[in-house]
């Protein structure tokens, strides 16, 4: 485990969902309406999934609530298959249901490294 390498892309990861938070102020009809919004929204999502794929193994099997493989899925959907259209209410989904969870996740593996 490199904690020094580890510790960036946690704090990444962190300042990526509190970007998130902050485009969309936590409202689903402001992201639906403004294509800026999601632009960002989705550029955050991508290189904080990014963050997570170089996270140590180590690291990661100590988050075992955290589903890694559907987070490098998600990455390479937005990454390589963005042409066939992103599905906006379930980008919401994970913004307001997923994201609030990987914080606790990722705040509480901060505070212990």
């Amino acid at each position: 485990m490199n904690l020094d390498k580890d510790r960036v892309y946690i704090q990444h990861i962190l300042d990526c969902i509190e970007k998130i938070n902050q485009y969309t102020d936590r409202n689903k009809e402001r992201f639906i309406s403004d294509d800026l919004i999601q632009d960002g929204v989705l550029r955050r999502l991508q290189t904080m999934a990014e963050s997570t794929q170089r996270l140590s193994e180590e690291l990661k099997q100590t988050m075992t609530d955290v589903d890694w493989r559907a987070l490098s899925g998600f990455r390479n959907v937005l990454v390589h298959d963005y042409l066939n259209g992103i599905d906006l209410n379930r980008i919401w989904d994970i913004v307001d249901n997923y994201l609030p969870k990987l914080k606790k996740a990722v705040e509480s593996i901060a505070n212990k490294y």
